[in-house]
């Protein structure tokens, strides 16, 4: 597998960065970077400085809104069974929180319920159908999945059922037949912000239903997790939903102070907890890869089923257990996920060079197939595609996509191949039989137009600054453009000239490196980087490099220090 080395770009946005900078007071670098995320006016600045809740938009413009709120007071009213059947993933789970907690409060008469990964696969299906109408129920609500769901839709009508659609995945070219459908992507809807996760759509409807403020407060912070995790951009109504959530989270779960608020709850308090993460700041970071891959975790290995009950349970014990349970389930997948990455990239490396690489991995656990998709991504810069052995003897698999590739789109075009598909531009799952994988995999490279460029995995540096610039007070003004993911990246600086003065490899892995530079100006500075790839050449003692960083205050043992992230070196002569 040819890969290219990665390519350091320079922002070259031009604006009155010393204007922005004495109207928001901030320093001129940090305008620099608002620029470069491509805010420039002043109204739309101060409205990505404030994240203000007060600034969301009425959850009555998206599609279907109404219509669905207008149901479910009828149901509530008459006392009728309503099922929630959400997603195996985070943003599942919280939406099925959010979904359960609002309309309860209100009287309804619901429960949840969830896929199997293994049996069912994504997604509302007829199995799930039969089962609620067996059980009673008369309304199914989705979410995080349902707009793909056209043969369950009309099953449950048949069988005349009341069903609500909510979802933020892209729409195919048919739309389920259902009492109410809310999207926001779909073509129809004039909702102002597309780029919901499933737990948001959950949390506007449940906005829209009336739901109490002081609850509200509470769903927020599921609906904050959700989006974090979900990899959804972190702009606009997603920014403000992410950054008062996780406030309220370092608030309410008594992280910092470790005592207990009237507001906590008591499963997201234990997960923290069981972590390691009590004491400390809930970041996106923390959310995104060290809580939210625990519930993940639960619908791979166990059933996302204990991420709902450990979110909606009330005795501290049980709580405690449910979230050994999910991190246990973590541990393991990290393990699995481990060995099937070393052995596709090991495979790849030697046998394949395609642009769009589709693995098929016989012995791969298909509940990491994504996750192992994601890891090939990282290490080729390519679109990857994982696919396994399912139960029914047809191939089941997972994608993820580089900036450049179109990864829903593509499957589009294949759709005659496949036996089910469904995602969006960066993420995809999709069925398909064995003996068509060799065509599909052919197609969708032949379909693919990637060039070396593309190809190229690009760093782009907000502002080239020396590595002993940052202080104290210039990492809390960072801070002020958290949370940063999807959409707004961390910033990332660059520094060239640096002396490798000492190096080490910390970790249980040996999977960090450790450095102590000079600079060109004489002083001394502390830097750390992750190390994904074992075959790159580190850096030794005496070697000049230069380097993109993002600084960080790191606190141990009750001192604090000014620590570099480095991204990526590069040797200088």
């Amino acid at each position: 597998m040819k890969t290219y080395k990665a390519k350091w770009m320079m922002y070259t946005k031009k604006a009155d960065f010393d204007g922005i900078a004495e109207r928001f007071g901030m320093s001129p670098v940090t305008a620099r970077i608002l620029r470069n995320r491509d805010l420039m006016e002043e109204e739309e600045i101060g409205r990505f400085l404030r994240a203000d809740l007060s600034e969301m938009y009425d959850p009555f413009l998206m599609k279907d809104v109404k219509k669905a709120t207008d149901i479910l007071n009828v149901k509530i009213n008459e006392n009728k069974k309503i099922r929630i059947i959400g997603d195996y993933d985070a943003d599942g789970v919280c939406a099925s929180v959010i979904l359960y907690k609002g309309l309860t409060s209100l009287g309804a008469s619901a429960d949840t319920d969830v896929p199997d990964r293994m049996t069912d696969g994504y997604g509302l299906n007829i199995r799930l159908v039969d089962a609620a109408k067996a059980d009673g129920i008369d309304t199914i609500i989705t979410c995080d999945n349902g707009i793909a769901a056209c043969e369950a839709a009309e099953h449950a009508k048949q069988l005349g059922m009341t069903l609500i659609i909510t979802d933020h995945h892209e729409p195919q070219d048919e739309t389920p037949e259902a009492d109410a459908v809310i999207d926001p992507k779909q073509k129809d809807c004039g909702y102002p912000f597309k780029e919901l996760c499933g737990a948001g759509v959950a949390y506007k409807l449940m906005t829209a239903m009336g739901v109490n403020a002081e609850l509200l407060r509470q769903l927020l912070k599921f609906a904050a997790f959700a989006t974090i995790c979900d990899i959804v951009k972190l702009q606009d109504e997603n920014r403000i939903i992410a950054k008062n959530g996780l406030r309220l989270i370092n608030e309410d779960e008594a992280v910092l102070s470790g005592k207990d608020t009237p507001g906590y709850n008591k499963g997201l308090r234990a997960l923290i907890e069981n972590t390691g993460l009590l004491n400390k700041k809930i970041r996106s970071y923390e959310t995104g890869f060290i809580l939210g891959p625990c519930v993940n975790a639960g619908g791979r290995l166990g059933s996302a089923k204990t991420g709902i009950e450990l979110f909606l349970e009330e005795d501290t014990g049980r709580c405690t257990e449910l979230a050994r349970e999910l991190t246990d389930h973590n541990t393991e997948r990290k393990s699995i996920t481990e060995t099937a990455t070393g052995r596709a990239c090991e495979i790849i490396e030697k046998e394949c060079e395609d642009d769009v690489i589709v693995a098929y991995m016989p012995d791969c656990h298909e509940a990491v197939a994504g996750i192992v998709a994601g890891r090939i991504k990282d290490r080729f810069h390519r679109p990857a595609f994982v696919l396994t052995n399912a139960k029914d003897g047809t191939l089941k698999g997972s994608g993820r996509s580089i900036d450049e590739y179109n990864m829903f789109e593509e499957l589009k075009k294949c759709e005659d191949l496949l036996i089910r598909y469904g995602g969006h531009k960066k993420a995809a799952g999709l069925s398909i039989e064995k003996d068509k994988l060799k065509e599909f995999s052919d197609r969708i490279n032949d379909n693919a137009s990637l060039t070396q460029e593309d190809l190229t995995k690009k760093i782009w540096i907000d502002v080239p600054m020396y590595a002993d610039y940052p202080t104290e007070k210039f990492i809390e003004e960072l801070s002020a453009l958290e949370p940063f993911g999807e959409g707004n990246k961390k910033p990332i600086f660059a520094d060239k000239g640096l002396t490798v003065e000492d190096v080490r490899l910390l970790g249980e892995n040996q999977n960090v490196l450790k450095m102590m530079m000079r600079t060109p100006r004489g002083k001394k500075t502390e830097a750390v980087k992750f190390i994904n790839d074992r075959s790159v050449k580190l850096p030794q003692k005496g070697d000049s490099i230069r380097i993109t960083y993002y600084p960080e205050i790191n606190e141990f043992g009750g001192f604090k220090r000014i620590q570099l992230k480095v991204d990526d070196f590069e040797f200088e002569t």
